[in-house]
């Protein structure tokens, strides 16, 4: 995935209640953004309600600081009958846009629901 070809799904910038201990933002607030991020197009993708129901492949490449701006960028990797599966990445802009670092990527997995909150097919 290359963040140069995609809007992001979401930009945010984290909050001092963010940081933690060390000056780097909390893993879980990023977690959070990532799966937000997702979820949205997860979402689109099925067309109405959708749950988390697995993160894998987590993997913190940097630190996030508190005056980054994140972009958190996101990708379709695979839609089963009732699953879809996104891939997303994010970026953190130092400096005032002089350097863009890779913090973290995962896969997310989402399961389509009905009004029944049970999984449903995506398509159709």
């Amino acid at each position: 995935m290359t963040t140069t070809r995609h809007e992001p799904i979401l930009r945010v910038v984290p909050r001092p209640g963010d940081i933690n201990a060390n000056g780097h933002i909390f893993g879980g607030w990023v977690l959070s953004q990532m799966d937000i991020a997702a979820g949205i197009v997860a979402a689109r993708e099925a067309q109405g309600p959708v749950a988390t129901v697995a993160i894998q492949a987590m993997e913190f490449i940097a630190p996030i600081l508190l005056h980054d701006i994140i972009s958190v960028f996101a990708k379709i990797e695979r839609v089963g009958r009732t699953s879809i599966a996104i891939r997303i990445e994010v970026v953190a802009e130092r400096d005032r846009g002089a350097e863009e670092v890779k913090v973290t990527e995962g896969l997310f997995t989402f399961v389509a629901l009905d009004e029944n909150h049970r999984p449903r097919p995506v398509r159709g």
